[in-house]
């Protein structure tokens, strides 16, 4: 299973996929009322601290001037954002294991997101068992994707289709909610019913303040998605829009504490509302972290090359691809494409005459121009550059390029 990096740019990469995996967990866990998957968040956290220790020990000594001393202070201020994200979910966790309230609207709301996190068992004489990934095309048959893979104390995160999954294996999955009754069915797991709020007609504080939060989960992750595209692109347009999210988050706190302090004087107990205050009080801190990895770009300081080439590597990875005329995509809306499915990217911007679109809508419809900023799998990469109009080819020093589908010469 999983090996322990041995160089900066395999820690790095490591480290953005494990803490990003954290996040995902921790807030599944809220959503599932899952001890089990908060328990996971907190395994990881030994994980990481091993990983931060590491990296803070290489870049020490990888310093023997003050020209290198230099680069590598970039490093360690993203090294230190990345921990400190991993602690966040961690505190999230912490919502499901110390019991802390949390009203049953917003475990309902998070439901409505367009893509959650899932843990499911593979059980022996499923139709998983003993069978590889590529086999089970889970992205198309349940719309949703391995995120990684826990086999008994081991981590696998470098999830590919020749991976064969045995039983007793742990999934950690990342897609739409819809695909949820397919993906159990798949594993032999039991039947799992979603949450629902009760129906109530009046508006109140309390429902005002959960509406912020599962906003504010969205924005969080939209930053820290931006924050590293930034540093992958040097993009100091991207930088700008993730300080416009963190100062939105800031905003954003400042109203739900208003609402939720007036809601607990509304004949509701005060035990029940400490969970949104948590979840918000770490919500904002990652979106603080986005915004400290893009102060390196905002400020001109040097950033080490080392991050853009390690955070390019990660499971999770990140384009950027404009959209060519006569493109499959050229006029098509997002929830029409399905690129979540298949590729398996979820859009993060679209820059449109100058100025981003971030975390788009399903009816977003893309035209010729835009620039579409995605993360996702590494091995989805090629097929979303063809459906942008593109065909991705190596260049002579090893990177992939951009040439116009079905040509022979390399874009301008």
């Amino acid at each position: 299973m999983d090996d322990k990096p041995r160089n900066l740019r395999a820690m790095l990469a490591k480290a953005k996929d494990t803490s990003e995996l954290m996040v995902d967990l921790a807030y599944a866990s809220v959503y599932f009322g899952d001890p089990e998957m908060a328990e996971e968040v907190d395994e990881l956290e030994e994980q990481m601290s091993e990983l931060v220790h590491d990296m803070r020990a290489v870049c020490v000594l990888a310093a023997r001037s003050p020209r290198e001393a230099e680069g590598m202070s970039s490093v360690l201020q993203v090294v230190s954002a990345i921990e400190r994200m991993a602690n966040d979910a961690v505190d999230i966790a912490r919502i499901v294991t110390h019991r802390l309230g949390i009203p049953a609207q917003l475990v309902a709301d998070l439901s409505d997101a367009e893509e959650v996190s899932h843990r499911v068992l593979v059980s022996e004489g499923s139709h998983m068992a003993h069978r590889p990934l590529s086999a089970l095309e889970l992205p198309v048959q349940a719309g949703m994707r391995v995120m990684s893979i826990r086999r008994g104390r081991e981590w696998d995160t470098d999830i590919g289709g020749d991976t064969v999954l045995v039983p007793d294996d742990v999934l950690f999955l990342r897609g739409s909610p819809e695909g949820i009754t397919r993906l159990r069915e798949l594993a032999a797991a039991s039947v799992w019913e979603p949450p629902r709020a009760e129906d109530d007609a009046a508006v109140t504080d309390l429902d005002r303040a959960v509406d912020v939060l599962v906003e504010m989960k969205n924005l969080s992750e939209t930053a820290v998605g931006l924050a590293y595209s930034a540093l992958v692109f040097g993009d100091r347009g991207l930088a700008a829009e993730v300080r416009h999210l963190e100062d939105r988050l800031d905003e954003m706190k400042d109203h739900l504490e208003l609402w939720v302090l007036r809601s607990a004087g509304a004949d509701l107990e005060p035990s029940a509302l400490r969970g949104l205050l948590h979840l918000a009080e770490a919500a904002e801190d990652i979106g603080d972290q986005a915004q400290m990895m893009v102060w390196i770009i905002e400020k001109d300081e040097e950033l080490h090359p080392i991050l853009g080439i390690a955070l390019g590597e990660a499971d999770e990875v990140v384009v950027r691809y404009p959209v060519a005329e006569g493109s499959a995509i050229d006029g098509s809306s997002l929830s029409e494409l399905g690129m979540n499915i298949e590729p398996g990217f979820t859009v993060l911007a679209i820059r449109r005459g100058g100025r981003y679109v971030y975390r788009p809508r399903g009816g977003v419809r893309l035209a010729v121009g835009d620039e579409l900023i995605a993360s996702g799998p590494d091995e989805g990469r090629s097929l979303l550059a063809r459906m942008c109009g593109w065909d991705l080819v190596e260049d002579e020093e090893g990177d992939d390029e951009l040439v116009p589908e079905g040509t022979g010469s390399v874009s301008a």
